[in-house]
């Protein structure tokens, strides 16, 4: 069973719409603030969220930005403004669609169908095991699985994305700085010391001899290297 988060305010609203999500078949949960809803949407296994623009607290601005950064799951935002869709547009938040009040269940009900389909058949079209290799390290992208010598070795969600980056551009240098926007996003919690933070954790988990890395070089003075 699919499961949808609703992140709406109007308790009301979003009771309706979760009503008509789920006599369709969908399990359906509510946040009534942009903080909860993002809270729900990073830490919890949801399939799509129907994202409402004005928040307390964390608007969908904020929130559509923060999840894009973790997750791609299908995201459609809501709003009571036609003018806000086209700023949601040109800000290229990543949103997948944008409905504005009011809609009808029925249409709301179409366009999550429609999406949850449309992602479905992206995934499937991902080769079942999209594998990065090198030396003995192998990175699975499709199950976001990492083996050293055929041992597998447990990742943090950043530490994936950051060694899988890596592995992306191989003897590409990039600074601290490029990593941190890259990866984490300017606007995001933290600073900059945070990229230094996971490559050495991932070294800790991917080099026989942390100390002299043979796949994440330092470029002194310049930032860090994918040895390929």
């Amino acid at each position: 069973m699919k499961r949808i988060l609703i992140i709406e305010d109007d308790k009301s609203i979003a009771e309706l719409e979760r009503d008509y999500l789920e006599i369709d078949g969908f399990s359906v949960d509510i946040a009534l603030t942009g903080d909860e809803g993002l809270e729900k949407a990073l830490s919890e296994e949801i399939d799509l969220i129907l994202l409402d623009l004005m928040l307390p607290g964390t608007d969908g601005f904020q929130i559509c930005k923060a999840i894009r950064t973790e997750k791609d799951i299908p995201i459609l935002m809501v709003s009571a403004k036609k003018e806000d869709i086209d700023k949601i547009r040109g800000l290229g938040l990543g949103a997948d669609d944008y409905i504005v009040k009011p809609f009808s269940p029925s249409e709301l009900v179409a366009r999550v169908k429609a999406h949850l389909a449309r992602y479905q058949r992206l995934i499937s079209k991902e080769s079942q095991s999209e594998l990065i290799m090198f030396r003995g390290l192998k990175i699975d992208q499709s199950s976001r699985r990492v083996f050293v010598n055929g041992r597998e070795v447990v990742f943090t969600a950043k530490e994936f994305d950051l060694l899988t980056f890596f592995a992306l551009h191989p003897d590409h240098v990039f600074s601290k700085e490029q990593l941190f926007e890259r990866l984490w996003g300017f606007d995001s919690l933290g600073d900059i010391s945070t990229v230094t933070v996971h490559i050495r954790k991932i070294r800790e988990k991917i080099e026989t001899d942390p100390s002299n890395p043979q796949y994440i070089e330092t470029v002194w003075g310049a930032g860090y290297r994918f040895k390929g």
